[in-house]
């Protein structure tokens, strides 16, 4: 398997090369040269979360990796889980909710960084050679990347913070950590200024010793998408007997969107993708009116999903409404967001065919966990609140929805506080934060003093 960019520039890449590279050089994202077909009937019968992966994760890193080597780092990589097969499942009605915060940091990024992370490891390793994680979070990427990272030694982590909107939980799961690898950036400006950072700082690269990497985080790369399509696969291993399945997603940078819609390419049975923002909403604006442009970031009380722009959307616009044109792609992101981008009718349409969405404001996400928690019991996170509308108003018998629940309530206590609710759990990962000292460096959002901190502690 090879690997090109959605803008036509790079192509015939190895996985090993788009793993350590991230961004393709062109500002495209890399994308397979072919889907992989997974042997359905096969994954039915799998015991375990490990064992659909070692299915899933080859077919993309045979490039590089021997299918030994490559099991091997599959049958590791994931570490930490408090639940025994890494992902839950809980049945409301005709809903499932797959449960994917059981991480050692409370949120669905563990599943793709972790990943990521064993196989940049296994680079570095081979090549004697040092990197620099430089990465954005509006929330929970900061803390995956944190864990995922900072027990080898080869890599040093700097993450961006915006001084915004994100529960005191969330930053202290990044500014309590004591290791001399992991260096926590506040950055006065929002999580699209921090973006731009790094945008920026793979474009540069000025603050790199000689030979060194920088490796990008976020999920334009990859390897976290590989990790993520796994647990779609093992939704069905234990959903199966629904038939086709539909997805509700609550999504910002559309990376778990994208995992998705790849196992559905990969030969997953899926009936509807469901796209779920709050009333940050450049994703439903495009699949409800094919407005596809940048606006303001508003504050919500889902606050991983406050972005104006959604990275991976470029894959799908891509792969599923220009069938792999890539001229097409780069004109389109080229001119973005200076120009947004409005397809023509036919190939909009498109969408009907696997795709719905919605926005869903703070009122209604409240609602929506109050009214779950007294009929049902079950306490959702106010990213999964997002998700559940969808499934609650077109799950039926005969019409199975899964929602995907990436992030733990306890995160976001001050939201319970004022619903009246009690938070009766916490995770390991989430105790004893308030405890520890939080370790900050404050910045403006300037290239220059944040890659001269970064070169001053390389």
């Amino acid at each position: 398997m090879l690997f090109h960019s959605t803008r036509g520039g790079d192509k015939d890449k190895d996985f090993a090369s788009i793993l350590m590279q991230g961004l393709a050089e062109d500002g495209g994202l890399f994308m397979p040269d072919h889907w992989p077909q997974i042997d359905i009937e096969k994954i039915k019968g799998l015991p375990s979360f490990i064992e659909v992966a070692k299915e899933i994760v080859p077919h993309f890193t045979s490039s590089s990796f021997t299918h030994e080597e490559t099991i091997s780092i599959v049958e590791n990589a994931w570490h930490d889980f408090e639940h025994k097969d890494l992902v839950g499942i809980k049945t409301i009605e005709n809903i499932s909710v797959l449960e994917l915060f059981h991480g050692p940091t409370a949120a669905f990024k563990d599943f793709g960084l972790q990943l990521a992370a064993a196989f940049f490891n296994q680079v570095l390793e081979q090549e004697d050679k040092t990197a620099i994680v430089l990465g954005a979070t509006s929330g929970d990427t900061g803390s995956a990347a944190i864990d995922a990272c900072r027990s080898y030694s080869r890599i040093k982590s700097f993450i961006m913070l915006p001084n915004g909107n994100m529960s005191e939980v969330q930053r202290r799961q990044m500014s309590t950590i004591a290791a001399d690898n992991v260096f926590a950036l506040r950055i006065n400006g929002t999580f699209d200024d921090c973006q731009d950072l790094v945008k920026q700082a793979f474009i540069q690269r000025d603050f790199l010793q000689s030979d060194q990497y920088l490796l990008a985080v976020n999920s334009i790369n990859w390897t976290r998408i590989v990790g993520q399509i796994c647990y779609y696969f093992y939704a069905y291993n234990q959903l199966a007997a629904h038939q086709n399945l539909n997805f509700s997603i609550p999504t910002g940078n559309f990376g778990n969107v994208f995992a998705c819609y790849s196992a559905f390419k990969m030969g997953l049975p899926i009936n509807i993708i469901s796209v779920a923002v709050n009333d940050n909403d450049i994703l439903h604006r495009f699949f409800g009116s094919n407005d596809y442009s940048k606006k303001q970031v508003h504050e919500t009380i889902s606050p991983s999903m406050d972005i104006s722009v959604a990275s991976n959307f470029e894959r799908l616009v891509y792969d599923f409404f220009l069938d792999r044109n890539t001229s097409k792609c780069a004109e389109l992101f080229n001119n973005f967001p200076s120009q947004g981008i409005e397809l023509d009718e036919t190939t909009w349409s498109k969408k009907n065919k696997l795709f719905n969405s919605s926005s869903v404001n703070d009122a209604a996400t409240q609602e929506i966990i109050q009214s779950i928690f007294q009929h049902h019991h079950y306490l959702l996170d106010p990213h999964t609140a997002v998700a559940m509308q969808e499934a609650m108003v077109s799950a039926s018998d005969k019409n199975h929805f899964v929602v995907l629940a990436t992030a733990h309530p306890a995160k976001f206590p001050d939201v319970y506080k004022k619903l009246g609710i009690d938070l009766t759990q916490t995770p390991t990962a989430l105790r004893g934060l308030f405890e520890k000292t939080e370790q900050l460096h404050h910045f403006d959002s300037n290239y220059d003093q944040i890659t001269s901190f970064i070169s001053s502690h390389n």
